[in-house]
């Protein structure tokens, strides 16, 4: 895909980086026998759990267990998201982040362009909010702004501007071509045109205040009523929320956050003392946004209007909303009375009461079981049916863990047990017994692979010895050989660059438990050939005791008596 940062070019950025240095430049370690140490930075403790391994190229805490490597921790400590973290390590490393071209050769990132792009958007801003002030027309926007009671200083604070109702205002002022590169100068039958006109101008800044766009509100009946910047380079609505650079210079770590429709919304609520709101940009929540927001916050609110479009819209968020109940976070649903937005009723109601309206809000839980509940007559076997087969298509959408039990526990209760589907939530209730009894002790296998994924270079004295992989049979064999083969075909150059080829897959949380696993740092090789010797001896044993079993009760075929052979010839050599 072009526009992406080659897999290379990132595995190189960890070789090149010691996590040790970056981690210190930003918590001070103080090193203690192999590992430097510090408080965690991702919960409030009293001694030292947080532990960086410079072998590893990986930190682990053993506190509240954030774990992984120099790109994991940028994106825990500065809450970034995946291409910012590699951005921001290639600066520490003093190199330029590459991306791909649509041949896939790696080239270097145009960042002159994209810096460009970011210095435009920051004048046109600037030169929409000197219209504000100093334009004749401008004075509509400022009567408008000020029948919303927005003062000065809110105005400022979101620096609100004005596009004067002229095709080509920007046009004269900026250079053409950078103007369409960032949305703002449409291009139609050879004739350049500006895209906000007569409109009442919101600037969007991303998480870091750089500008990436606009919002622009008529100030009459015409239509369309709000209009953003189209997709560009640096923008993107369905990852950008309006508001959250604002609420997080005032409160870097929030304890709630409120997710309104409008950008005014957001703005007239800050001027009511209800500073932590952000809007979306004309779309739906979507997991992306939630996922930005959960980066800084443990709970949001999601706040709709209490008409019927509101409502309709509150339940389509639902399909975003399951997929990223992870643990520790919470969602509460919102609905305004008919006939209030936020603002209008914040007014009315004063911050106070708004206030405790909002820690009042619905869990979503309860939201969900009500919307399937409230106008259905369950004692009929066909709603019943209808809805049990509803509900589970989202319950099946939350991830492993005990909110999931318990919303299929209250589901079961609600639709009477005897009809729902048992097979599905008894397989579930099982698969969450077995992890829950799973013993915190490491078997062999385990050590093996632990040992193995924190020291790569073992491999190559693997392949130094004839061992017969397909001979072990223990529980979670393939697992095992699915990592063997992925270190043996990428052969990476420290567990770090390891992790990086994990991230986002199934067994990424394995990989990071076995690389917490502590061993002596001296003599690992003698450590892990020791332990990958018992670990077939161990499995020699146990297919010896089930062919003896065999052939006692069933007899064996040709094969199993060559096999037998062996394995009793084996039996005290503990060879492989």
């Amino acid at each position: 895909m072009s526009g992406r940062i080659p897999k290379q070019f990132i595995d190189d950025l960890l070789a090149r980086i010691d996590i040790v240095d970056l981690i210190d430049s930003h918590v001070p370690l103080k090193k203690t026998g192999a590992n430097y140490v510090a408080r965690c930075p991702f919960h409030s403790e009293k001694s030292p759990s947080f532990s960086v391994n410079r072998s590893k190229q990986f930190f682990h805490c053993f506190g509240c267990g954030a774990s992984g490597n120099a790109i994991g921790f940028l994106m825990d400590y500065n809450h970034l998201d995946f291409i910012e973290a590699i951005e921001d390590l290639a600066t520490f490393a003093g190199v330029e982040a590459i991306r791909e071209t649509a041949n896939y050769k790696a080239t270097p990132q145009k960042k002159e362009n994209i810096a460009e792009q970011y210095q435009l958007l920051e004048q046109v801003a600037i030169f929409y909010e000197d219209c504000l002030r100093t334009h004749e027309a401008g004075k509509n926007a400022v009567s408008y702004l000020k029948s919303r009671q927005v003062d000065h200083g809110l105005a400022k604070a979101f620096m609100l501007g004005y596009a004067p109702d002229e095709w080509q205002v920007l046009a004269k002022k900026f250079d053409q071509n950078k103007l369409i590169e960032a949305g703002l100068l449409v291009k139609n039958d050879g004739k350049v045109y500006d895209r906000f006109r007569g409109r009442l101008m919101f600037p969007i800044r991303d998480k870091r205040g750089r500008i990436v766009g606009f919002g622009g509100r008529v100030l009459d009946n015409s239509l369309p009523k709000y209009l953003n910047s189209p997709e560009t380079s640096v923008f993107h609505k369905s990852k950008e929320v309006y508001g959250l650079f604002e609420l997080l210079k005032k409160d870097p770590k929030p304890k709630r956050i409120l997710i309104v429709e409008g950008y005014m919304d957001v703005i007239a609520l800050s001027g009511s003392g209800i500073d932590y709101a952000v809007a979306t940009l004309g779309t739906a929540t979507s997991q992306s946004h939630l996922e930005l927001l959960f980066r800084y916050t443990s709970e949001l609110i999601l706040c709709f209007d209490g008409d019927n479009a509101g409502q309709s819209a509150a339940w389509r968020a639902i399909s975003s909303v399951f997929p990223v109940l992870k643990s520790g976070r919470q969602i509460r649903i919102m609905i305004l009375p008919e006939k209030h937005d936020p603002d209008s009723l914040a007014k009315e109601e004063g911050q106070e009461s708004f206030t405790q309206r909002i820690k009042a809000a619905q869990a979503l839980s309860e939201y969900f079981f009500d919307y399937f509940t409230k106008d259905l007559k369950l004692a009929e076997y066909e709603n019943r049916s209808m809805l049990r087969e509803e509900a589970e298509e989202y319950l099946k959408k939350l991830p492993l863990g005990p909110f999931r039990e318990l919303m299929f526990d209250e589901l079961s209760r609600l639709y009477q047990r005897h009809i729902l589907d048992q097979e599905a939530i008894l397989a579930y209730n099982r698969e969450v017994k077995q992890h829950r009894q799973k013993s915190n002790r490491l078997s062999l296998a385990s050590c093996v692979m632990a040992l193995l994924i924190q020291n790569p270079q073992l491999i190559d004295k693997i392949e130094n010895k004839i061992i017969d992989w397909d001979y072990l049979h223990f529980e979670g064999i393939n697992k095992f050989k699915d990592i063997l083969t992925t270190l043996m075909n990428e052969r990476p150059a420290n567990f770090g660059i390891l992790l990086e080829s994990y991230r986002g897959h199934p067994d990424e949380i394995i990989i990071k438990k076995l690389a917490a696993v502590e061993f002596p740092e001296e003599n690992i090789e003698k450590v892990f050939f020791d332990t990958i010797s018992r670990l077939f001896a161990e499995a020699s044993t146990a297919r010896l005791n089930d062919l003896l079993e065999k052939d006692k009760n069933l007899g064996l075929t040709k094969a199993e008596k060559a096999v037998l052979l062996e394995l009793l010839t084996k039996k005290h050599s503990n060879a492989i």
